[in-house]
Order: C-alpha cells, then sequence, then structure tokens
C-alpha cells in the first residue's frame, strides 16, 4: 500500500510541475488538437475532444443554453469573470425574474465545474431547468478571473498578484460578486451554494460580513471545509507541514501561482487519459488521490473533458492557508508568519478565528462518511459553532466522496434533487417541510 501510494503521489507532482512550468493565457483548440493528430495512441472521441477546447460560455452555448458573461472589479482591484444561465432550455425558457441562486466552485477549479457533465448531468443545467437564475462565480487568479487594474499575474520576478488566500475571496470576491449578481436579477436576496473551497469562502464572508447573511435565502455547502483537524488526505497532510516554506520558495522565483490551466493539462488529459489508452488508470488514480477513492462514481470516460478545464489555477497561498488549518486544527485568518505582520493585519499577534456564530444565514451541509478533506468529525464541529444550522445531510452511499459532490455518477439522486427541493421549499414557505429533510 505504501509503494502504490508513493506511484500516485510522483504522479501528482508530475502534474503539479507541469502546471507549475507552463503557465499561459488560455488553452488554444486549434494547438491541442494538432498535438492531438501528433499523438498515435490518442484515440478521440470528437465531443470530448470539442467541449475539451472549449470555455465555459462556448460549451454553455453548444448546447444551446443562454449564457451571459459578467465581469465586475473588487475594491482591491481584481477583474472577475462571472457566468449566468438565466432560464433553462427545455423547461421554465421563458425569460423573466425567478429565484436566483449562486454557485462557488473549489480549489483550482472554476465555474466549469458546474456545466462540465453536460446537461441532464451538470448541477447548473438542472438548476436552469427547475426555474432558477443561475449565477457562477470565478475566484481571483483562476482561469477566467487573472486580470487585475495594474498588477500582472505573469509578472516575472514578481508575485504581487498572487499575494492573497481564500480569505480575501470570501471577504472582498464573494460580496462584490454577490451584490452584483443581486443588482443585475433585482432580487434582494438569493440561495448559495459552494464546492469545497467555495464553502470555505462563504464562512468567510459571512463571519467576517454578517450583514450578508440577510442575503442568502439558504447555503448549501457540498463538502465543507472549515476545521481540518482530521483531514485524511496523505498528500495535503505532507504538504502542510512545509506549507509556508513552500510559498517562500516559490517566491523566490517569482511563482505565485499553482497549477494553471494550460495547454499541456490539456493535451496531457487527452493524450493520455482517453479511453482504451493504457496511462488512463494513472489518470484516475491521480484524482483518487486528490479527491478520494471512489471508482463506482467516476466516469474514466470524461476524464479529458475535466482535464481540459481543470486545474484552473489558484494562489499558492491558498494551499497554504489550509496548511495552516491542518496544522494548529483551527480555523482562522491566514497566519502572516510574525507578529508584527499579524498585529499589522488583524491587530493580535496571532490570526484570529473566524466568528462562526455570526453565521445566521440558514445553512444546510451535504457531507459523506468517505470524504477525506470533509471528514464527519470536523463537519460536526462546524455544525455545532454556526450561528443557524438547519440539517446535515449525508450522502446515503458510503463510499461517495469529495469531487462526487460535482462529478459524481449519481450525484443528481444522491445529493442535487434533494439540494433544489430545499431551495424550492425556503421560497415558497420561508421554511424547510419535513417530508425536504427526508
Amino acid at each position: 500500500m505504501f509503494q502504490f501510494t508513493q506511484t500516485m503521489l510522483r504522479g501528482a507532482l508530475v502534474v503539479l510541475c507541469f502546471g507549475v512550468a507552463a503557465v499561459v493565457s488560455s488553452p488554444h483548440a486549434a494547438y491541442i488538437e494538432e498535438l492531438y493528430k501528433n499523438s498515435q495512441n490518442a484515440r478521440i472521441s470528437d465531443n470530448i475532444l470539442e467541449d475539451a477546447a472549449l470555455d465555459v460560455p462556448e460549451l454553455v452555448r453548444k448546447y444551446r443554453y443562454p449564457l451571459e458573461v459578467h465581469s465586475v472589479t473588487t475594491p482591491d482591484g481584481y477583474i472577475l469573470e462571472m457566468h449566468r444561465i438565466p432560464h433553462g432550455r427545455d423547461r421554465n425558457n421563458v425569460p423573466g425574474p425567478r429565484p436566483a441562486v449562486f454557485l462557488m466552485h473549489g480549489l483550482l477549479s472554476s465555474s466549469a465545474d458546474w456545466v462540465v457533465t453536460g446537461p441532464g448531468c451538470a448541477f447548473a443545467y438542472l438548476l436552469a431547468e427547475q426555474g432558477f437564475d443561475v449565477w457562477m462565480g470565478n475566484a481571483r487568479g483562476n482561469y477566467y478571473s487573472r486580470r487585475h487594474v495594474r498588477l500582472n499575474p505573469d509578472a516575472i520576478l514578481s508575485t504581487a498578484f498572487w499575494q492573497f488566500s481564500w480569505d480575501e475571496i470570501g471577504n472582498i470576491d464573494l460580496p462584490t460578486m454577490i451584490d452584483y449578481a443581486l443588482a443585475r436579477s433585482g432580487r434582494e436576496r438569493l440561495h448559495y451554494v459552494g464546492h469545497s473551497q467555495g464553502t470555505t469562502s462563504f464562512f468567510v464572508m459571512a463571519s467576517l460580513n454578517p450583514d450578508f447573511n440577510r442575503k442568502i435565502i439558504s447555503m448549501h455547502a457540498f463538502a465543507p471545509v472549515a476545521y481540518m483537524a482530521h483531514n485524511q488526505s496523505r498528500l495535503l497532510n505532507w504538504i502542510a507541514g512545509y506549507a509556508n516554506d513552500i510559498e517562500f520558495a516559490l517566491s523566490l522565483i517569482g511563482v505565485g501561482e499553482f497549477m494553471p490551466n494550460n495547454n499541456v493539462m490539456t493535451w496531457a488529459g487527452q493524450a493520455l487519459c482517453m479511453d482504451e489508452v493504457r496511462l488512463q488508470p494513472m489518470c484516475s488514480n491521480i484524482i483518487f488521490l486528490l479527491g478520494g477513492w471512489n471508482e463506482c462514481q467516476h466516469n474514466a470516460t470524461l476524464l479529458p473533458l475535466k482535464l481540459g478545464h481543470a486545474p484552473a489555477g489558484a494562489a499558492a497561498r491558498q494551499f497554504v492557508h489550509y496548511g495552516q488549518g491542518i496544522v494548529d486544527k483551527e480555523f482562522r485568518r491566514f497566519d502572516h508568519g510574525s507578529a508584527l505582520a499579524n498585529r499589522r493585519a488583524y491587530g493580535s499577534r496571532t490570526p484570529p478565528r473566524y466568528p462562526l456564530h455570526q453565521i445566521t444565514a440558514p445553512v444546510f451541509l451535504h457531507y459523506s462518511d468517505s470524504d477525506p478533506l470533509a471528514h464527519v468529525n470536523d463537519v460536526d464541529r462546524l455544525f455545532r459553532e454556526l450561528g443557524r444550522p438547519i440539517g446535515k445531510f449525508r450522502i446515503p452511499m458510503a463510499t461517495f466522496s469529495h469531487m462526487d459532490f460535482i462529478w459524481g455518477i449519481n450525484a443528481q439522486d444522491l445529493l442535487f434533487n434533494r439540494a433544489i427541493n430545499l431551495m424550492k421549499s425556503m421560497d415558497i414557505h420561508g421554511f424547510v417541510n419535513e417530508a425536504d429533510l427526508l
């Protein structure tokens, strides 16, 4: 078992090195297709090849859904791209006012998470067909939000653009995007759904900006991540011990970004991970290493498509912040490494804990027994400390794991339908019926 884990780790680190070394502004469909023509072992599905090369707006429009692209600038100058599906394609397809829902992706991801598995499966499409106005956010630094009014994400020997963690995403990006979505949709409140880091950033926002709780009809945390004391990811636990050193080492060579979206990753996903390619099991093992093992919910055929959109990039400091939480077993603001720096940022020698009791929006935690990144004990602690938790919902599948919350084959039946019913109940009644809790 130890030898096998080492093999998977080496594979993950190879992918990581490709990601750090090959930073480009965007994937290029023509370039990827040319690589494919020269790859003798690749067996290509035209749909997967095309979908892997399209960006989110192109992908959604390909399947004849309405798609709007919006840009919003944060108070500290980051330009964030948001994607909106204002109504359905087959049902609820007449434009007009409807309940709004805001979807926020996890670490190293983007708005693509919510559409990549396609109509009839992906959560964003299901929501649109059920009558919701769907807004998908993109955190600073990912593929769709690598712009700033004055800082350059690709600056040589400067990491100024990348000096942020998920603290800034929650404290600055989310309030900016949510206010914009509410203003454009003409609503006073909306539903919020986050996956993994998308839940972390919400807990940051609603605890540090408690006024925003009044703007949330319901919050649904898929694989909720706040406390990580019982985290079972070997890779993250290993990184945690060196987190601050990793950021410092990268800063010395002017690298602040981790695993950006690039041509090499897209090509590797399609040339190495296609059906009938011998290395496909290794690709699956890397996914399992990062997000938990669950073969029965893993669609290996879609690997080239998934790797065409993820990883989507993140700041090294986002990993460092999670590493700090693993080491000290608390949910705190970012530790800047010295008493002086912390005092300058927070007025105290050590970073303060996030005041979870100030989160008064109705929160629904959706968790699983086998999620290595959102352990049951950590979810229980989070539930106890929230100001207004409504319910905990365990996925009724023992092996359901971290990435299954967005990509799982049976995610619609095990998770999505329940979340949609809960949102509808909150819209109609202002509370949850007992039937919705079953």
